[in-house]
């Protein structure tokens, strides 16, 4: 079965408007998205020694940080670094190879260190700044976000040769805070934390993505949009799971072209939401 023979032709749709593949293209400007993305450009600009960009599984970091770093001036060197994880000096590597500098295998800790900093120096002279991005970074330990920290010192003269953003999930914005990381906390000089849409932006999230994917944005009813909206309580990644079943009930079910709230149950009644129970569990904690 072709993807053009599945629920896009039912609807008119040229590709389908709710993967879970983060898609700058797709990114819905909501007033706090962009109020997220303002903060993260600020970073960028004001040469902020750590940028932190917070927020819930799915919520969007990820999209509006591959936005950023499409947008981002020639003069940047960028290292992007994803799901780091390891103690003293494996943080280094992961650094190295983001910035692509070649380390020998059994290269010492200060090895690294200073090719590294013999790297940023370069950079630095030939007027470019560097900036470091750790996706996922809730996964480093407090010890490698003191590491990290470290880097910020390396400077010539008065200005820092190395800029960090970090972005990850709640527990980062909570490490960060931890009295414990006073000393990161202070070097963070921008920083945003992207809540759960309420039922309005959920709404025009929906109709955004269906617009863009060649509909007419008013598949949903305002009542599947209010369920959607109570289900996922406003997660964006788990809005376009429950709507990409809904599409595709909708169009199994050839009863018209437009998705209804007990379409919407009946994806939720079904079992094929799989995030229902720890939404449920964490609207009554």
């Amino acid at each position: 079965m072709t993807q053009s023979s599945f629920y896009l032709d039912y609807f008119g749709l040229n590709e389908r408007p709710f993967t879970l593949v983060p898609d700058p293209e797709f990114l819905y400007w909501s007033p706090q998205h962009r109020r997220a993305y303002a903060v993260l450009e600020f970073g960028v600009l004001s040469r902020a020694p750590i940028t932190l960009l917070t927020g819930e599984i799915g919520s969007g970091k990820t999209t509006l940080l591959q936005n950023l770093l499409a947008q981002i001036d020639e003069d940047v060197t960028i290292g992007l670094v994803s799901n780091a994880q390891g103690n003293r000096g494996e943080l280094l590597q992961w650094v190295l190879n983001a910035l692509d500098v070649p380390i020998d295998a059994d290269a010492t800790y200060v090895q690294g260190f200073q090719k590294l900093q013999d790297f940023l120096i370069t950079e630095y002279a030939q007027g470019r700044r560097v900036v470091l991005v750790f996706d996922e970074a809730q996964n480093i330990s407090r010890e490698g976000l003191e590491e990290l920290r470290m880097l910020t010192n390396i400077n010539s003269n008065k200005d820092e040769l190395v800029q960090l953003i970090l972005v990850g999930q709640p527990e980062l914005r909570d490490m960060v805070r931890h009295p414990s990381m006073s000393q990161i906390a202070q070097r963070v000089s921008a920083s945003f934390h992207l809540n759960r849409m309420d039922l309005e932006t959920t709404q025009g999230y929906i109709g955004h993505r269906m617009k863009l994917a060649g509909g007419t944005g008013e598949e949903f009813t305002p009542e599947a949009c209010h369920l959607i909206h109570d289900v996922t309580g406003g997660v964006p990644r788990l809005v376009n799971q429950i709507c990409d079943f809904a599409l595709l009930y909708c169009w199994s079910e050839e009863s018209g072209k437009t998705v209804t709230a007990c379409m919407v149950q009946s994806v939720v009644d079904d079992g094929v939401f799989f995030y229902q129970q720890r939404i449920e569990k964490e609207a009554q904690a």
